[in-house]
């Protein structure tokens, strides 16, 4: 990790590190179903999604969800409903299981072909830092490529080592006021 600012908070500066910035605009990329999980149509859609597949019952399984197979069915039958706690099971498996199902298409959307995808950098917030104390900072705007992959990978994985290890490939682009983006406000990309 690079880091002049290993105290973000000394200051008053606000932000978040790089791997975190990186891992969240990732994680914005992914959408799915928009009706709760514990609405009868959240419901059904989650538990048809979880249910078509083997990766569906191992997204289940790795949720916590161990229910008897005639359980399962009264669930798909709606002729029971899963208690609260195996309400946010369910939705946990279901979230763990879209995220698996589109990391392909994120990397492949992310690599560009190769030419790989404009990622705008936004400092931190110093508008509560004391005047002798700020840096003069701008959003920066870089291309990134051949690290896609690795941070898809990441993220996935909720690893925060290599998101970080990422992030310093992706800044070191910025030249010598590289260290001064290890922490942002935000970060965002069109792809």
């Amino acid at each position: 990790m690079a880091g002049r600012w290993m105290d973000l908070g000394m200051f008053n500066a606000q932000g978040m590190s790089g791997a975190d910035a990186l891992g969240l605009a990732i994680e914005q990329m992914v959408t799915g179903i928009a009706s709760p999980v514990d609405s009868e149509r959240g419901l059904a859609a989650r538990l048809n999604y979880l249910t078509k597949t083997d990766a569906g019952y191992a997204a289940m399984d790795r949720a916590g969800v161990h229910v008897s197979p005639r359980t399962l069915m009264a669930w798909l039958a709606e002729e029971r409903t899963p208690n609260k706690a195996n309400l946010a099971r369910l939705d946990a498996a279901y979230w763990d299981l879209r995220r698996r199902n589109v990391a392909v298409d994120l990397k492949h959307r992310l690599n560009n072909q190769g030419r790989g995808t404009r990622v705008e950098i936004n400092p931190v917030d110093q508008s509560r830092v004391a005047a002798p104390h700020r840096r003069d900072l701008s959003s920066r705007s870089v291309s990134v490529r051949g690290v896609w992959d690795r941070a898809v990978d990441a993220w996935i994985d909720d690893d925060v080592q290599e998101l970080d290890a990422v992030w310093d490939e992706i800044i070191q682009d910025l030249g010598s006021d590289y260290d001064s983006y290890t922490n942002v406000s935000s970060i965002g990309w069109a792809a």
